[in-house]
C-alpha cells in the first residue's frame, strides 16, 4: 500500500486546534511538567513516550484524578510484562465516573435508545442514586472486593448501573451480550466463577423479541459459584424462582460508598475472541483503565461535558466498556440496543441525529455496508452536531474515508482507530489537531511507543512490519485469569520480542507519522517474500458491487508451494461467472500487486465471524490444512458454525 498521499482529506482549522483539549494540555504540561511548548502533537508524543513518568503524572493532574492515598512514584517497575503503576495509591473508578453528578444533577448522563429510535434520558443524579442503592444491596448480599459479578445483558442503562455498582464495591465486572449462546457464555464466565449474575429475560433485535429464559436457566445450573441472580424484565416476564428483582435493588435513595482500592486492583475481565481455544480472560485494573481512558477520551477524542458520545457496540465487546468510560469526562453517553440495520441500513445515522451525537463511532463494515446500500447520511439526516465519525473493528478502507467525506460532509473529522481488547484502548487513531489522510490512522496515541518492526527487531518506516509497543501502558492486563505463573500472558504478547509487546497486526508507520493497518500478522499473505495483510485484499475486492464479503487465506504447502484461495459471498442476484472472475483478478492486480491474485476464487454460502463480528482467518486456515473442526476452532466463539462445514468439506476434497 502506498504511503504517499499528496493532500490530506481533512485538516482541522486553527480555531479547532486552539480549543482542543490536547492543545491546552500541552501548554499546561509545558509549564508544569517540562513538556515541549512547541512542535505540536509530534513533539508532545515524543515527550510522552520518552518521559513516561512526567507524562502520566500530568494526565492524572490535568483530569484531577482523586487518589485517596498518595502514590510513592508513577512507575515502580517498568518491565513488561509486570509493570507497576502508581504503587501505594488508592482510588475508585466508579467515583470518577459519577462525580459530575454534583454539578450537573439534572442533565442526562445516559441517553437510552432502542429500535423505536426515541432517546430516553437517565440523569446524572438518577444514575448516581441507582448505583448507590445497588452497591448497598450487593454489599448486603455479601459481595466483597475481588468477588466477580457477571452480566448477561444488552446495551441498556441497567448494565451501566451494574458495572458502576460493582466497581464501587471493589468487585470485578464481566459481561456478555444476550445473543451469545449458553456455551459461549459459560466458556467465559466459568473461568472467573461469578457470585452474582445480572440477566434479562430476553432482548429485542431486528423487530423481533428473543426469549432467553432457557439460556438463563442453563447458566444458573452451570455456574455453581452463584449466590444471587438479578432479573431485569426487559420483555416484561416474571422473575424466575429464586431470582431477585432489579427494581427492588435499585429503589432506595442511598448515597454511594466507593471502596478505595489499590491502583492495580482488578476492575473487569474482558475476553479474547477465543476462536482456537478457550477465550483468554484478560484482567485490567481500576487505576490503569481510569487514567488510560481519561487520556484517550479526553485528549484524543476531545470529549467533555458538552458532548454526546455514541458508539454502536454490545456488552460483549471492549468498545462497550470504552463507551461507558465516556462518563469519566462528564460526557453524555448514548446507549443503543438494537440491530445496526433496523428498520433500514441508515438506522445508526438516525440514532446519531436524534441523540445529537457529537462523536459517533461504528465499525468499518457498517460504513462500507452503507456505501453499498446507497445510503446518503448527510442528505437524509441532520448530522450538524456530529464533529467526528470514528471507526474500528477492522481497517477503514480508502473508499470508506472518501464516502464519509462525500456523504456526511466535507468538514468531518474521520478517525479510524486501532487497539485491542487486550488493552481496552487504542494504540493509534484519533488526534483532533492533525490532518486526516485517506486510508491512514492519524498518529500513535500519547504514552504509546508504537513501532513497526522487522523479524530481527529493527524499526521500519514506510515498510510493513509487526505492530509492537516498546513501553508499558497503564491499561495493559495486570494478568490473565487462571494463569498463575503468567506463562499464557507472556506467550500471548512477549514471546517474539522479549520485553516488548507484539500485538499480532501488520502495520506501516509512515514518514509523516501516520499509521496504516494491514490486518492480522498471524494470517499474513506472504507471496515470494512480499507480505500483505488480508485487509488490503478485502478493501479492493469488496468495492465490487457483486461481492458482499470475502475471506482470503494463504496456506504453505508441504511441497514448499503456496496456495491462496479467495472465498467470496456474492450479493443477491450476482453470479460468479468468468466476467466477474476476471474483474476480481484485475481489481487485485491493479490496486495491490500481481503476486496477490488468488490461485482460486471460490463462492461460499457465507463468511464466518467471531461473536464480535471479526472474520476468522486462522481457524479457516487450520481447517484447510486438515485440522479437525473440533481442534481448529472453539465452536462457542463463532457466529454461524454451519458455515465452517463448507471449509472442512473443501479440505477433505483437496486431500
Amino acid at each position: 500500500m502506498s504511503t504517499v498521499n499528496p493532500q490530506p482529506l481533512w485538516q482541522p482549522d486553527p480555531q479547532r486546534i486552539a480549543r482542543s483539549q490536547v492543545t491546552r494540555f500541552q501548554a499546561w504540561a509545558a509549564e508544569h511538567h517540562g513538556a515541549p511548548a512547541d512542535g505540536g502533537y509530534e513533539a508532545l508524543h515524543r515527550w510522552s513516550v520518552d518521559e513516561l513518568e512526567p507524562f502520566w503524572e500530568a494526565v492524572t493532574q490535568w483530569f484531577d484524578v482523586r487518589f485517596s492515598t498518595p502514590y510513592a512514584r508513577v512507575l515502580g517497575d517498568r518491565s513488561m510484562p509486570g509493570a507497576e503503576w502508581f504503587p501505594g495509591a488508592t482510588l475508585n473508578y466508579a467515583e470518577h465516573a459519577l462525580r459530575v453528578a454534583a454539578t450537573r444533577a439534572d442533565e442526562p448522563a445516559l441517553l437510552y435508545v432502542d429500535e423505536t429510535h426515541e432517546p430516553r434520558p437517565v440523569t446524572w443524579s438518577e444514575l448516581r442514586r441507582q448505583v448507590g442503592s445497588l452497591a448497598s444491596e450487593l454489599r448486603a448480599l455479601g459481595l466483597r472486593p475481588g468477588d466477580r459479578v457477571s452480566g448477561y445483558l444488552p446495551n441498556i442503562p441497567q448494565a451501566v448501573v451494574a458495572l458502576l455498582a460493582t466497581a464501587a464495591v471493589g468487585a470485578v465486572w464481566t459481561s456478555c451480550a444476550p445473543d451469545f449462546g449458553a456455551r459461549s457464555v459459560l466458556d467465559r464466565f466459568q473461568q472467573v466463577e461469578p457470585v452474582v449474575l445480572f440477566t434479562v429475560d430476553g432482548y429485542r433485535y431486528g423487530g423481533k423479541e428473543h426469549d432467553r429464559r432457557e439460556t438463563v436457566a442453563e447458566l444458573r445450573s452451570e455456574l455453581p459459584s452463584l449466590r444471587a441472580v438479578v432479573h431485569i424484565p426487559l420483555l416484561g416476564t416474571e422473575a424466575p424462582e429464586g431470582a431477585l428483582e432489579w427494581d427492588a435493588l435499585t429503589s432506595a435513595d442511598t448515597e454511594p460508598v466507593f471502596e478505595q482500592v489499590p491502583f492495580a486492583h482488578p476492575l473487569w475481565v474482558l475476553y479474547s475472541s477465543g476462536t482456537t481455544g478457550l477465550p483468554k480472560a484478560i484482567v485490567q485494573s481500576q487505576g490503569g483503565i481510569l487514567v488510560e481512558h481519561l487520556k484517550q477520551l479526553g485528549l484524543h477524542c476531545d470529549l467533555g461535558p458538552e458532548d454526546r458520545f455514541f458508539w454502536y457496540t454490545s456488552t460483549g465487546w471492549m468498545m462497550w466498556n470504552f463507551l461507558v468510560s465516556g462518563l469519566l469526562t462528564g460526557t453524555t453517553v448514548v446507549l443503543y440496543d438494537g440491530s445496526p440495520g433496523y428498520p433500514d441500513t441508515g438506522a445508526q445515522w438516525r440514532v446519531a441525529e436524534r441523540t445529537g451525537a457529537t462523536l459517533y463511532g461504528t465499525s468499518a463494515a457498517y460504513v462500507m455496508a452503507c456505501r453499498k446500500a446507497d445510503v446518503h447520511p448527510g442528505r437524509d439526516f441532520d448530522l450538524s452536531k456530529v464533529q467526528c465519525v470514528a471507526t474500528t473493528g477492522s481497517p477503514l478502507p480508502p473508499d470508506g474515508f472518501r464516502w464519509l467525506h462525500d456523504e456526511v460532509r466535507e468538514d468531518l473529522w474521520i478517525a479510524s482507530v486501532s487497539g485491542g481488547t487486550d488493552v481496552c484502548s487504542c494504540f493509534a487513531g484519533a488526534v483532533p489537531t492533525l490532518p486526516v489522510y485517506i486510508g491512514e490512522l492519524q498518529a500513535p496515541s500519547l504514552g504509546t511507543d508504537l513501532q513497526s518492526w522487522d523479524p530481527s527487531g529493527k524499526p521500519l518506516i514506510d515498510e510493513v512490519g509487526e505492530l509492537v509497543v516498546t513501553n508499558p501502558m497503564p491499561s495493559m492486563p495486570i494478568h490473565f485469569w487462571n494463569d498463575p505463573d503468567g506463562s499464557r500472558y507472556h506467550d500471548s504478547y512477549f514471546d517474539t520480542y522479549p520485553g516488548v509487546w507484539r500485538h499480532g497486526d501488520w502495520i506501516t508507520v509512515t514518514s509523516r507519522g501516520s499509521v496504516v493497518i494491514h490486518g492480522r500478522s498471524d494470517s499474513t499473505l506472504n507471496r515470494q517474500g512480499v507480505r500483505m495483510g488480508s485487509a488490503d485484499i478485502y478493501e479492493a475486492v469488496e468495492r465490487l458491487p457483486e461481492i458482499k464479503e470475502s475471506l482470503v487465506i494463504g496456506i504453505e504447502q508441504p511441497d514448499g508451494g503456496y496456495w491462496m484461495p479467495l472465498f467470496v459471498q456474492l450479493a443477491p442476484g450476482a453470479v460468479l461467472d468468468q466476467a466477474l472472475l476476471d474483474r476480481i483478478k484485475a481489481t487485485i492486480r491493479e490496486n495491490l500487486s500481481p503476486r496477490h491474485i488468488p490461485d482460486e476464487v471460490i463462492e461460499v454460502p457465507g463468511i464466518p465471524h467471531t461473536l464480535t463480528g471479526k472474520r476468522i482467518e486462522v481457524p479457516v486456515k487450520r481447517l484447510l490444512q486438515g485440522t479437525p473442526l473440533e481442534k481448529a476452532v472453539n465452536p462457542g466463539s463463532i457466529d454461524n458454525l454451519e458455515l465452517l462445514h463448507f471449509y472442512e468439506d473443501l479440505a477433505h476434497k483437496r486431500a
